[in-house]
């Protein structure tokens, strides 16, 4: 009983100070991985980087301690992060503090819904992502991912269109007018540093490894360099005008939005007051103030990208203050300080007597030292209604990739792997995290990859993960101050290039052309619609579930006969010849109501074909369940048959068929004496009276038939 509830009790069998001493190494080497990943992947999600260790604090510890599998890394993923962000984006600005309690929420939600199912055993959900779903939606989702980090590489800032496509486009053209040089060459350092390391020696970690040595750089050369000052240090009146007007076009959406919230609770109150004309009215007003707040958004935008593309020139003064210049625009007499200048713009105000001027890189910046304070996430149910299906998309897709890294690894390891018991642990993870401000999380390729490779002999190494991930929060942050955000760029990178798998393509096409078709569809629509990840996905399940009720609905029905091997074949697959008085049917699926009429309408050609049939035998091995639509359009369909003057028999009917029969009396129906355990003993005893007066001796239901010439 208490293994049922603390799995982790069943690790200290035979566990002794070898295990202990493989572990701690193991969770130290999964953690030097997992630092440095979980910061790029919270700011894929739209969260400042250190919320990445804020779930990598609780969630591995949890999971691995609640969970089936012992090797299993859990902590933040490219995927669960990309759609996160997708799920957070409509309601907030990435980042805001609205924004970060949302998140904690969402982890929350999946949570509660991952522990539900594993609970109530409804583990077997999870197959309705089918795999060429999955297939198509992870290939698209890792080019979003990898497409994302663009304008982190190159150093430009764009704001994000609607959809993803657009917001590239905008970083292309941004990195055509302008590249921060030293930015580029820290990502591209980084790349060279974590691809040489895997293909010298793939046990240092080389992510690690490629994060010291930019971070050191950073700090030695100067890598972030930003000046606040006063506007007055700017020497250009376009740019003085424009952040006039971008701080107005910002006013006054922050002025609508207040609007907009007073009258939707003035629209709660009539609503419940059932006052039609108040109604009416105050729709009218949130309408107009929703397109007038579109309206400033847009000029805010436009402001923005005129600012963002106004580069300057430093002059240094006398008194160490700096004068800026637009590019190529510096007095005769003066001389630049060497650096191009940009203005940071935000979704903020900008602050006239606190500009701030970047003539350097992006770092990742002050991390707050220490662990963050447990408290019950901010429950908000008009929030929760808007991300319930996110979160039950993103605690399917996270279970998916947890299990699938569980069973593969436990292939190498003989543990057995409960689905049901790793939700609970998923889910408990989740909760757990919550309470410590983490974001949705799940179990991780790479990291889980490492742990087994370390030789991790139970879910403690993972314990040894948080526990390193604790000391790291209270006492080394103020290390990670320098490192630059192109290098986190290219830590995604890396890591979603083994997202990418396009034979996953074409074995779906080998084995169903519908297959590779849902999963081609799936990645093309995932692509189109991003940010709105959840549109691609919902469109590759239901088109699964279109082709499941299709195939349910028309079922393989074959008429058999018997071929050299005195096996018996599909007369229309392998084009053979017929017998023309038995007709031999075999029906593959259960019969149910959907496709009841199905097998009557077939059966009805092959009569009106055979004008000599005298004899149907209804193949019944592939007919694993029957519901009374199924029944009762057989029992007609008997009626009918013999109505006609054929007579009827069944073969292989299995024990479920027996019992549903035997209940609505159909076995009197048809006869007992017309019920046959097998097709050879149904062909031995109708053979003959199928057959009587007839002189031909080459049926091929008794002899090797002859293939139809074509």
């Amino acid at each position: 009983m208490l293994k049922r509830f603390f799995p982790f009790i069943a690790w200290f069998r035979d566990y002794g100070l070898d295990s202990l001493r493989i572990d701690i190494i193991s969770g130290l080497t999964v953690a030097l991985v997992l630092i440095p990943q979980s910061m790029a992947y919270a700011q894929l999600a739209g969260l400042p980087a250190y919320y990445g260790l804020y779930a990598s604090f609780l969630p591995p510890m949890i999971a691995a301690l609640f969970g089936s599998s012992k090797q299993l890394a859990t902590g933040p993923v490219a995927v669960v992060s990309l759609m996160t962000a997708a799920s957070l984006e409509p309601l907030a600005t990435a980042g805001s503090q609205g924004y970060i309690i949302y998140a904690i929420l969402l982890a929350l939600m999946v949570g509660v819904f991952q522990f539900s199912l594993g609970i109530l055993k409804l583990g077997i959900v999870v197959n309705f992502l089918s795999h060429p779903v999955v297939n198509g939606f992870t290939n698209a989702a890792a080019i979003i991912i990898a497409s994302s980090q663009l304008s982190k590489l190159f150093g430009v800032y764009v704001d994000k269109a609607q959809h993803h496509y657009e917001t590239i486009f905008r970083v292309i053209a941004a990195a055509f007018h302008y590249t921060h040089w030293p930015t580029l060459a820290m990502g591209v350092f980084a790349f060279a540093i974590m691809f040489g390391l895997k293909r010298i020696s793939p046990k240092i970690p080389n992510v690690l490894v490629a994060v010291v040595v930019t971070t050191l750089l950073s700090l030695g050369l100067g890598f972030q360099h930003n000046k606040v000052v006063d506007i007055s240090a700017i020497q250009s009146l376009e740019a003085i005008q424009l952040i006039k007007n971008i701080n107005k076009s910002i006013d006054t959406i922050n002025r609508y939005s207040k609007e907009r919230a007073i009258i939707n609770k003035a629209l709660e109150t009539t609503i419940k007051e059932h006052n039609i004309i108040a109604l009416l009215d105050a729709e009218h007003n949130v309408s107009v103030l929703t397109t007038n707040m579109e309206l400033s958004r847009y000029s805010a935008h436009k402001y923005r990208e005129k600012i963002r593309s106004l580069l300057f020139e430093g002059v240094l003064q006398a008194d160490e203050s700096i004068i800026f210049y637009p590019k190529n625009n510096i007095p005769d007499g003066y001389a630049s300080d060497g650096r191009i200048w940009r203005i940071k713009v935000g979704n903020q105000p900008i602050a006239t007597d606190n500009l701030l001027m970047m003539g350097g890189g992006a770092v990742v910046g002050m991390i707050p030292q220490g662990l963050p304070s447990l408290n019950v996430p901010k429950i908000d149910f008009n929030i929760i209604t808007h991300l319930l299906p996110y979160a039950a998309i993103i605690s399917l897709l996270g279970f998916m990739e947890a299990i699938s890294i569980a069973k593969a690894m436990a292939g190498k390891t003989g543990q057995r792997i409960d689905p049901n018991q790793e939700l609970i642990g998923q889910g408990l993870a989740n909760i757990f995290g919550a309470f410590g401000k983490s974001y949705p999380t799940s179990g991780s390729f790479s990291r889980s990859a490492v742990n087994l490779q370390a030789g991790a002999v139970s879910g403690l190494s993972s314990v040894f993960t948080s526990l390193t991930v604790v000391i790291v929060l209270m006492f080394f942050t103020p290390l990670l101050y320098h490192l630059p955000q192109s290098v986190l760029a290219a830590v995604i990178m890396m890591a979603v290039i083994g997202l990418v798998n396009i034979s996953g393509f074409v074995h779906a096409w080998r084995a169903q052309w519908y297959d590779g078709a849902i999963s081609i569809i799936t990645f093309v629509c995932t692509l189109a619609f991003a940010p709105h990840l959840d549109k691609g996905i919902m469109i590759g399940v239901l088109l699964s579930l279109i082709v499941f009720l299709y195939k349910s609905m028309r079922p393989s029905v074959a008429s058999l006969v018997r071929v050299d091997d005195h096996s018996f074949r599909c007369v229309t697959t392998h084009g053979l010849k017929e017998c023309e008085y038995i007709s031999m049917i075999r029906f593959d699926g259960p019969l149910f109501f959907a496709n009841a009429s199905y097998i009557e309408d077939k059966i009805m050609e092959i009569m009106l074909k055979k004008e000599n049939l005298r004899h149907i035998i209804i193949v019944s091995n592939g007919i694993n369940d029957i519901d009374a639509s199924g029944e009762e359009t057989l029992s007609l369909l008997i009626d009918r048959i013999r109505s006609a003057g054929i007579e009827v028999s069944m073969s292989g009917v299995n024990e479920t068929l027996v019992n549903v029969f035997r209940r609505t009396h159909f076995t009197e129906k048809i006869g007992t004496n017309n019920i046959y355990p097998t097709m050879e003993d149904a062909i031995a005893n109708i053979y003959k009276k199928a057959h009587k007066g007839i002189e031909d001796g080459q049926c091929p239901l008794m002899v090797p038939p002859y293939a139809i010439s074509k």
